[in-house]
This record gives C-alpha cells, sequence and structure tokens, in this order.
C-alpha cells in the first residue's frame, strides 16, 4: 500500500498537533513553517504525541510515517494527499497561502483549514478551485482529542470524513457555515463570562478552573450538554429540565452579550492569577500534565464503552490485528505501548499491570483454539487458576512492549501457557507461567471442551510441543 502524504503548512500548536496525528497514524508529513526553531518546537510536540497517543490504543501502533521540514509552501504541497492549513487566524494571509498551494498542489489534494473563526465561502474567496478548501478545525492537543469540525463542499468534506476516521479522530459536519463553527461558540460564550467574573472581583481565574474540572467539566467529558440537563430533569426528561429552569434564562445571570473592556488593569490581573495557579510548571510540563490526564480519563471512558471511550473501542475494533497463524514458533499475543494509567508511586507499571499484558495474551491463545467471545457468550470459557509471574525490570509509561507467549500444555481441560513480555529494545521484562482450566459458565465447574476446540487445543499443543521448554521453565 502506497504511503499517504499530508502536508502542513503552519507549524505553531495546531500545526505540530496535526503533524503528529498524521505522522503517527503512517502518514509521510512534510511542514513548512518561517520560524527558524519550527523544527524544535514540533520535536517537542511529537515527543508528547510519540508518548500518549499510542497508549490510547490497546493495539500497536502503525509504523511511523516520515518527517521532512521544507523551505517552501510549493515544496510541501506538492504531491500531498491532504493539505492542512495553521496559518494566523488573518484572511488576507490565508487567502496568499492557498495561491500559493493551488498554485503547486494536486487538482484532488484535499485542502483544510484549522480556522477557529472564518467560514469556507471567506476562506474560497478568489480561490481557483473554491470547494477544494475547506474547514478541518481540531482541537488541542490534536493528536489526543478527536474532534474535527469540518464545514464546506460535500465532496470534499465526505473524503475527509474517511480519512479523519481512518486516524480515530471524530469527524462532526456542520451543518451550515456559521462564524466560529459550533465548540468555539460555545467556548466564547463561558469564556465571557469568565472574564467578567475575574473583572468585578468575583473569582479568580484558578477558582473558575475549580468550577470546571470539579464540577460540569466532569459531566461534560462524558455526556456533553444535553444528555446531562436530560439526567437533571428526572425520571420526566428534557421537557420537565426545560420547564423547571427554563424561565432562568430570562434572569439576569450572564453577560453573554457584553464584553468586558480587556484594559491593561485587568489583562495583568488575568495575568497574575494565571501566573499563581500555574506558573510554576513549565509550557512543556503543562502539556505533559495535560496529556496523561487525557489519556488516563479517555482510557477510563473506554472501558465503560462511552463517549471519546468507545470512539477509541471502535477504532481499536477497525485495527483489530489478525490471530496468529504460525504455531510452530512462540506466538505473539501482544503488541502494545504502556498507557500513564498502568503506571504506579514509584514511576513504574504496577504488578497488577503485568497480569493484564499476560491476560490479554491468553485471550489471543483462547481466541486462536476458538473460545471467543461467541463461544463464552454461548456458557463456556477458560478460566486462570494459578499464575506465576516474575518482574525482571522496569517498564514506564510510554514503553514499546511485546508479549511472546509458548503453549506448553494444551490437553482436555487444561490449557498452560508461558508468557514474556519483552521491550521494544529486546530485553525481557517479566514472565508469567499460568494455568488455565475450561469451565462451564453455568455450573461454574471444570468440564471438557467440546470436540472441535478441543481439536484445536491439541494440536496448538502438539506443535508448541516440540519447541525447546523456555528459560524462566524449570
Amino acid at each position: 500500500m502506497n504511503t499517504r502524504k499530508a502536508a502542513i503548512i503552519g507549524g505553531g500548536v495546531i500545526g505540530g498537533g496535526w503533524a503528529a496525528r498524521f505522522l503517527l497514524n503512517g502518514w509521510d508529513v512534510a511542514i513548512s513553517d518561517p520560524d527558524p526553531e519550527a523544527e524544535r518546537k514540533i520535536g517537542e510536540v511529537l515527543a508528547n504525541a510519540r508518548r500518549s497517543l499510542p497508549a490510547l490504543s490497546d493495539h500497536s501502533a502503525p509504523r511511523e510515517g516520515r518527517l521532512l521540514f521544507t523551505h517552501s509552501v510549493r515544496e510541501s504541497a506538492q504531491d500531498a494527499d491532504w493539505i492542512q492549513e495553521s496559518v494566523p487566524e488573518r484572511l488576507d494571509l490565508k487567502h496568499a497561502v492557498y495561491a500559493e498551494i493551488q498554485a503547486h498542489c494536486r487538482p484532488d489534494a484535499l485542502i483544510g483549514s484549522s480556522t477557529s473563526g472564518f467560514k469556507p465561502s471567506e476562506l474560497q474567496q478568489g480561490s481557483a478551485n473554491p470547494e477544494q478548501i475547506f474547514v478541518a478545525h481540531p482541537f488541542n492537543p490534536v493528536y489526543l482529542l478527536p474532534l474535527v469540525e469540518l464545514v464546506g463542499a460535500q465532496e470534499s468534506v465526505a473524503r475527509a470524513k474517511t480519512e479523519l476516521e481512518t486516524m480515530g479522530m471524530k469527524p462532526l459536519i456542520v451543518r451550515q457555515e456559521i462564524d466560529a463553527h459550533i465548540a468555539d461558540r460555545l467556548l466564547e460564550a463561558v469564556w465571557r463570562e469568565a472574564l467578567w467574573l475575574v473583572r468585578d472581583g468575583i473569582a479568580t481565574t484558578g477558582e473558575i478552573d475549580d468550577a470546571i474540572r470539579f464540577g460540569f467539566g466532569l459531566r461534560w467529558a462524558q455526556m456533553g450538554l444535553f444528555e446531562t440537563y436530560r439526567i437533571a430533569g428526572g425520571e420526566a426528561g428534557m421537557k420537565h429540565f426545560i420547564a423547571q429552569f427554563g424561565p432562568c434564562l430570562q434572569w439576569p445571570w450572564t453577560k453573554l452579550m457584553d464584553v468586558p473592556e480587556l484594559t491593561e488593569e485587568l489583562v495583568e490581573t488575568i495575568a497574575a492569577q494565571s501566573d499563581a495557579q500555574s506558573g510554576h510548571l513549565s509550557i512543556r510540563e503543562l502539556e505533559r500534565v495535560r496529556d496523561d490526564n487525557l489519556v488516563s480519563m479517555m482510557r477510563a471512558l473506554k472501558a465503560r464503552n462511552w463517549g471519546a471511550g468507545a470512539l477509541l473501542n471502535e477504532h481499536d475494533a477497525r485495527n483489530q490485528p489478525p490471530l496468529p497463524t504460525d504455531i510452530t514458533k512462540p506466538i505473539e499475543t501482544v503488541h502494545r505501548f504502556i498507557p500513564v494509567d498502568w503506571t504506579d508511586y514509584n514511576g513504574h507499571v504496577n504488578e497488577s499491570r503485568y497480569g493484564q499484558a499476560f491476560s490479554d495474551a491468553s485471550d489471543v491463545v483462547m481466541a486462536m483454539v476458538g473460545a471467543d467471545a461467541a463461544y463464552i457468550a454461548g456458557g463456556l470459557s477458560y478460566f486462570s487458576v494459578d499464575n506465576h509471574i516474575r518482574y525482571l525490570a522496569e517498564a514506564v509509561a510510554g514503553d514499546e512492549v511485546r508479549v511472546r507467549t509458548q503453549v506448553l500444555e494444551a490437553k482436555g481441560k487444561k490449557l498452560r501457557l508461558y508468557h514474556e513480555m519483552i521491550h521494544a529494545d529486546g530485553h525481557v521484562l517479566a514472565s508469567c507461567n499460568q494455568l488455565l482450566v475450561h469451565v462451564s459458565l453455568e455450573t461454574r465447574r471444570s468440564c471438557e471442551p467440546p470436540p472441535d476446540v478441543l481439536a484445536r487445543v491439541e494440536a496448538l499443543g502438539e506443535a508448541q510441543g516440540k519447541l525447546p521448554p523456555p528459560q524462566g521453565v524449570r
């Protein structure tokens, strides 16, 4: 399969995030940015992305694409499948960039804009091929947050939606073009009110952030606005909520139509409060905290198959590796990156998570012999009854690991496996000698597998029995 190429025009915070999202999904990426520090800055963004994005998945990541820093828009845009413009929010500058892009890009290339406010009709003014240009507005960090607002010509938006979904993103097609699209209009309302609260001395920046992160922000993260308020309506639902709280909209609670004057005094107040709140951390340290928190929250939602977690599960299902077929050698059952929520207060993988990895490895073997999800739903399964784990070396968040599994015994009710967790550099991190027994989920007692599963179990055991015993087995 031919590698896709993305061109990133403008390598700031958003452009760098786009570069990471494309690159870590296997695209080649060419970046054009006049900033002499662009390569260093984007390198730091990529370091964070390499640690966090692969940790959202329970499978191995695609092979990383090639990264190239170019000297011109022309050099980046030529032969690109997708061109993402992320230059400053000046319409004249964007028009000049599009003219140069379209002078050198393929006529079928997608040209997305990261603009948070401009409408496609404004971006397309004077364009040689207007429908080629559309809004693809992401959220920071682009490599983690899945939402992308798409606005533009139907054909371009449809193609863009397909591409973004393959990268694990959530394209939201805006039904009609409007200034600031959807999400930023909502954020603008909260931002305006927050500025008034600081200006009038009602709350500090830290107190406002606490009101969000300890309160409604947690609800919004997994249910959004309307689903949250539906619950607030009780058994009668949304109609009851609106009837009960709708009159409040007429009360002078907010100042959404007014904007406080950003005087030098107000700016200094906000900046000083922000410094007091989080100035003890560098921006890169704050980004790392943000990314670790996002990965942990999104993985928690993944376990509940809800919100952003359900999207991650769908993406994992699309990228589920095929079951191993060569049973004449030790079987690679797991290939993944270590997520931050697997680590403990010592800064390394907690012992229980080694058990998680080895359990995932045994699930692959179970699927190989036919004891898959459908089989379990039918009332039969394998239970682990004994595990002996040796912890041989430390693993930390972001490490790439594999589990190699060898079948030691596969006969009747018994299935004995030996697992080794191996770091990407080749050294063994841990091993597990595991005994599983076939059970009836109805009686919760051991029983013989049905003939078809038993035949596959014994064939696996026979093939693996010809291998030399692992070093960790006495």
